[in-house]
């Protein structure tokens, strides 16, 4: 509970069993968080069992068979209770005491969105190069301008914090069931209008490897599809914001 508003957290797993049942216990230690939504996104055998381990009332184990992280976040919002919303990754790679900041900010900003970018809260061994960090930074800078919103660093990460209604607000034009939806929810937010901040969070090391970022080539073909999102999305955007502009 935060300022008499239900706090919800919204995980998705897949391949996360080492490292779940430590980030449920994390978030639930903090004391602001009412409900962890997990939702087993057809996630790796003994997953489950690990997070019955945390044995808390406050978790809810959820199923969403369409592979996917968008699928499985888009499933999560649906069913999370709070008034405000926090999405992460129960990868160890972002720290669970960080969520007072998302909580600060979110008495002021209906959205608040976390950023990997921040050097001084880069850790040693996080997957976060100079390669990928410029490339977050310029696609990120890319939306800024398109859109001529806010100040951005990151279109990737996934630590955020929604209020409720924000959530009904985007809910209808949410599309991307894959890895592009924490960029979608980002192109949402700001295509919208919703008053939004982005803030520094703590970036770690993950538990376990992660296929996409080990591989250099994968990262700069991922950059370049999700540059190209961005793009088809702002031209498909731009009708109707030249529409309201008119009234």
């Amino acid at each position: 509970m935060w300022k008499n508003k239900k706090i919800s957290v919204v995980f998705a797993t897949y391949r996360e069993k080492e490292s779940i049942r430590r980030a449920i216990e994390d978030f639930l230690a903090t004391g602001f968080v009412d409900e962890i939504v997990v939702v087993n996104n057809n996630a790796e055998p003994g997953t489950d069992e690990e997070i019955k381990k945390a044995e808390d009332p406050r978790i809810r184990l959820i199923y969403e068979k369409k592979q996917g992280m968008g699928f499985a976040f888009q499933k999560g919002l649906e069913e999370a209770t709070g008034d405000c919303v926090v999405l992460s990754e129960p990868d160890g790679t972002f720290e669970a005491s960080d969520i007072e900041r998302f909580l600060v900010y979110a008495k002021d900003f209906p959205a608040v969105f976390g950023t990997r970018t921040n050097q001084s809260a880069i850790l040693e061994g996080a997957a976060m190069g100079l390669f990928r960090k410029l490339a977050n930074v310029f696609e990120a800078k890319i939306i800024e301008v398109f859109f001529a919103t806010n100040a951005l660093t990151d279109i990737g990460c996934i630590y955020r914090l929604l209020h409720k209604d924000v959530i009904q607000k985007i809910k209808p034009f949410w599309r991307e069931g894959g890895a592009l939806f924490p960029t979608e929810i980002l192109l949402l937010a700001v295509s919208q209008r919703v008053n939004f901040i982005e803030i520094p969070i703590t970036f770690k090391e993950r538990v376990g490897e992660s296929t996409m970022t080990n591989n250099r080539l994968k990262l700069a073909k991922w950059g370049l599809y999700i540059l190209w999102f961005i793009i088809v999305f702002w031209i498909r955007w731009i009708p109707g914001s030249l529409r309201v502009a008119k009234k």
